[in-house]
């Protein structure tokens, strides 16, 4: 393996690091240049276990016997060291939660593949749909209850934050790279597809017509989608024209609705 010692912040060999904090600009660049940062080594770990594989790994000195076993698997990837003051230069924040690593973006998995899957697993089915959310804390705020609860599968719209944006994998622990995701578009036309494949679907809302969440359990579906809208104006209508019904949890105290990463992990646990 190659351990290269960092000397200034300019340093090309480390690009992928540069402006971890300037979120517009993450956006646009690691999607195209099919990366993404994993960063903990908790995180990293589990993007590995995941089959995952790194491009480069960015950490202080003192991480490197905490991370021995992961530079012995992988001695071709490049190691950059730096001491704790250049290393927040160039990332633009502290590292304080030891190694981060540059990834390489998997290949998105076809939606048609991603279903059969989920039906082949376990002959009943639970997906969920975020439609559009903008913030990556819920984003991945929602993958770890899918994670923990046992969703089958998670599909994100076109216009949905994206869920390997290091804030995403952080909030859910690296769950992201257990629960299987896919883009799925176009959207919402493609509910059609998910019906085709034997899937009921409900859309959480809180418009007129909606049947509570325990109604919907007592429906018992085998194979059931759940969607998600985007923060504060929920559903599109063109969404909720498609759904095969909108389900609403009952509210108390005169609150009326739940933050989505919440409904998400009340939804998720209430029709497992």
């Amino acid at each position: 393996m190659t351990f290269h010692y960092l000397e200034t912040a300019d340093d090309p060999r480390v690009a992928d690091y540069t402006q971890l904090t300037d979120v517009h600009l993450r956006k646009l660049r690691e999607p195209v240049e099919g990366m993404y940062i994993a960063e903990s080594s908790r995180v990293l770990r589990r993007a590995l276990a995941a089959g995952h594989q790194p491009r480069s790994f960015f950490l202080a000195e003192k991480w490197l016997e905490d991370l021995d076993d992961v530079f012995q698997q992988f001695p071709e990837v490049p190691v950059y060291i730096g001491k704790s003051s250049l290393l927040e230069e160039i990332t633009g924040f502290h590292l304080h939660r030891g190694a981060m690593a540059a990834m390489h973006r998997p290949a998105p998995v076809p939606l048609e593949e991603l279903l059969a899957d989920c039906v082949r697993a376990r002959g009943r089915s639970r997906i969920a749909v975020l439609e559009d959310l903008t913030d990556h804390t819920n984003v991945g705020a929602v993958f770890r209850s899918a994670a923990a609860i046992g969703v089958d599968a998670v599909l994100v719209t076109p216009q949905c934050a994206d869920p390997l944006y290091r804030r995403s994998i952080r909030v859910s622990m690296g769950t992201v790279f257990q629960v299987p995701w896919t883009r799925i578009d176009p959207w919402p036309a493609s509910i059609e597809q998910l019906k085709e494949a034997g899937y009921s679907v409900a859309g959480m809302s809180l418009g007129e017509g909606a049947i509570t969440l325990d109604e919907l359990v007592a429906q018992d579906h085998q194979n059931l989608v759940l969607v998600f809208g985007t923060e504060g104006d929920g559903l599109k209508p063109e969404t909720d024209q498609l759904l095969d019904a909108r389900v609403t949890i009952p509210m108390l105290n005169g609150v009326d609705s739940l933050n989505v990463a919440a409904s998400s992990a009340v939804a998720f646990y209430a029709t497992r």
